[in-house]
């Protein structure tokens, strides 16, 4: 669609801001017109439906996110503007269950072959089918992923293109050559059993390697305590003189502490049961480190365990595009350990990750030494990775995600604890250090190395940095050598392939790509391809549209999964909306610091694409997920503080 003359070229008399983006002039506009363009050329676009859709601005109130939090914290402080305003997220966000959105659902009697309902008439759920069918919102679109796909829909009658596999007597359909396709096959794996889940909750679960390793840390913590008390040492030489018997046995059970310390840091264990069938290697012997199973990290493409947007249908996104390693959102290892079912859905792994790790985060070693037990027996895994680098306070105040960095006994404890009980590698996401100007790094890695750690990755920035500075790669560079020959992976500002180069020339072992990947996709094509991809916004809503139909795989395709996958997919867009096309710019490449100034596309998708407005993402998500509920309401978890 073409947009007014008088709009599309914007001549600045002025010089570039400090801190945006350079891009061609014709291109630039003002915040006025450019919400002017794209308000009136939706409107014109969707005629009459526009007027609706357009009262989602006045329920989301959020034309300036970063104004609105500042709003927010002087109401919930009493209007005190002095008092430090929390930057980087929003907490106060607006939270609705999907589950409100759905005023009257089905019984599961009636989906299920129409069974007797055992609630009766005390139901109150809808047993008519017509009359849920009257109350039910409309079809989004005329065909069903998930029926073209496997042959049927799991969702049946709830299912938002539920007309795409129902007949007029309201009878779901089945395509019997796709089923037996589909016959066998388990595209996710890792979900949670119904047993498993109950022996959790019952505290049942035995952890015969962990009690192993807490019971030999145990006595050796008796041990160094006694050894630490110059009283108790005087006293037990004086008991050892009045009774050589009792001295002999005291003396013989530290003896037998020191035996099981040295056997544990070996990793040789004799099997605690009998074997059925024939021995091998495993049934006698605790695998050791470079016996266990290997992964290949040089030279790959990480990408970052995002929290919130790395779900499980973005990273199949990003393996479309050429990511060479994904790893699952960070997980508490206390919530896994409880069976918590939200919790375990972030370690689910697709059939499409073939190199797939888990994250989990802790401060004490008898729960991550547990929790890696349980991911060990109960999941399919590559590596297990430790976030001793999460930087947020409810995480860090307890000790855990940087806090394990300032605590390295507990943090040798744990990583010697969960290296013990794991068939896979294990390795760690660190940042520079907790305080600014005081990198701590380079002294764990040394340390790290002995520990047996497969991998590090090394964030460029301090925990009070957050997102506000460069990421340190001369920093980066130093710890490289140190942690040679442990494979060292670098983070830290990563938004094209020249950025890519510029990395690969410290010497790291690979890159991880956090927030590259949320702006772009895309970027791992370009790094492999050593191009700047001009994307036009067609292929970018085609791979919103992916987002979609694998989001409606995961989530479900009835309303609840639908606006799941919108929440999820406009936090997505919240990042996805800093990408300025290549076409546009006056200098190549983007750089991840410098915020994109307002400017007008080369047609209305891609001028919608780059709104910062809430409104406008939702109207993006309504292109692929219908309109959204009356009650709807949505304020995105980040804020992009990176461009101060």
């Amino acid at each position: 669609m073409e947009k007014p003359a008088e709009e599309s070229v914007e001549k600045r008399t002025d010089e570039a801001v400090k801190g945006e983006a350079a891009l061609k002039p014709q291109f630039l506009t003002t915040k006025e017109k450019f919400h002017a363009f794209v308000d009136s050329e939706w409107q014109g676009s969707k005629g009459e439906k526009a007027s609706e859709n357009d009262r989602v601005e006045e329920t989301n109130e959020t034309p300036e996110t970063k104004k609105l939090k500042l709003d927010a914290d002087e109401q919930n402080k009493g209007g005190n503007p002095d008092r430090k305003r929390l930057r980087g997220q929003n907490k106060s966000r607006p939270h609705t269950k999907p589950t409100a959105y759905d005023e009257k659902r089905l019984c599961l009697s009636v989906l299920q072959a129409n069974r007797e309902c055992p609630f009766g008439d005390k139901c109150r759920f809808h047993h008519n089918v017509a009359e849920y069918f009257a109350t039910k919102p409309a079809d989004i679109g005329e065909s069903c992923y998930l029926y073209d796909i496997f042959g049927k829909c799991a969702y049946g009658l709830t299912c938002r293109f539920a007309k795409a596999h129902t007949t007029p007597d309201f009878k779901t359909m089945e395509n019997a050559e796709l089923i037996k396709t589909n016959e066998g096959r388990n595209a996710v794996k890792n979900s949670l059993s119904k047993d498993l889940q109950n022996s959790l909750r019952k505290r049942s679960v035995a952890f015969k390697k962990s009690e192993e390793y807490l019971k030999t840390l145990s006595n050796y913590k008796d041990k160094r305590d006694q050894q630490g008390n110059g009283k108790k040492r005087d006293h037990r030489a004086a008991e050892v003189s009045a009774d050589p018997a009792g001295g002999e046995q005291r003396a013989s059970t530290e003896a037998e502490t020191q035996v099981q310390t040295s056997t544990l840091s070996n990793y040789y264990k004799q099997p605690p049961v009998k074997t059925i069938g024939p021995l091998t290697d495993v049934d006698l012997i605790k695998l050791r480190p470079f016996e266990k199973k290997q992964v290949d990290f040089k030279d790959k493409l990480y990408l970052a365990p995002l929290t919130t947007c790395g779900n499980l249908p973005f990273r199949r996104v990003c393996k479309r595009f050429g990511a060479d390693i994904t790893c699952g959102e960070m997980a508490m290892c206390t919530n896994l350990l409880q069976g918590q079912q939200s919790e375990w859905a972030l370690l689910k792994r697709h059939e499409s990750e073939d190199v797939f790790g888990v994250q989990v985060e802790g401060c004490f070693p008898d729960t991550m030494t547990r929790c890696a037990e349980l991911i060990n027996n109960n999941t399919d895994v590559d590596f297990v990775d430790i976030n001793s680098g999460c930087p947020i306070d409810l995480v860090y105040k307890k000790g855990g995600g940087c806090g394990l960095m300032t605590r390295t006994r507990k943090f040798e404890q744990i990583i010697k604890g969960m290296n013990y009980v794991l068939d896979v590698p294990l390795t760690v996401k660190i940042r520079t250090g907790v305080q600014e100007k005081c990198n701590i790094a380079h002294k764990l890695i040394p340390e790290m190395k002995k520990w047996d750690v497969s991998m590090i990755t090394l964030h460029g920035r301090s925990r009070e940095q957050r997102y506000t500075k460069l990421a340190d790669w001369d920093y980066i560079t130093t710890c490289s050598k140190l942690a040679s020959p442990v494979p060292l992976f670098g983070n830290g500002d990563i938004l094209s392939y020249e950025d890519a180069m510029k990395a690969r020339e410290t010497g790291v072992s690979g890159m991880m790509i956090a927030r590259g990947a949320l702006i772009k996709p895309w970027i791992f094509t370009e790094i492999k391809e050593s191009r700047h991809w001009d994307i036009s916004s067609s292929e970018r809503l085609d791979i919103l549209r992916d987002f979609r139909n694998f989001g409606l795989e995961h989530w479900g395709s009835d309303t609840r999964g639908v606006e799941k996958t919108r929440t999820f997919m406009l936090e997505w867009l919240s990042f996805m909306c800093r990408y300025i096309p290549v076409g546009l710019l006056e200098r190549v490449p983007q750089k991840i610091n410098e915020r994109p100034p307002y400017y007008m596309g080369r047609n209305y998708l891609e001028s919608l694409m780059a709104s910062q407005h809430v409104g406008d993402w939702v109207r993006i998500s309504e292109m692929l997920l219908g309109p959204v509920p009356k009650n709807f309401n949505f304020l995105p978890k980040h804020k992009a503080n990176a461009y101060k």
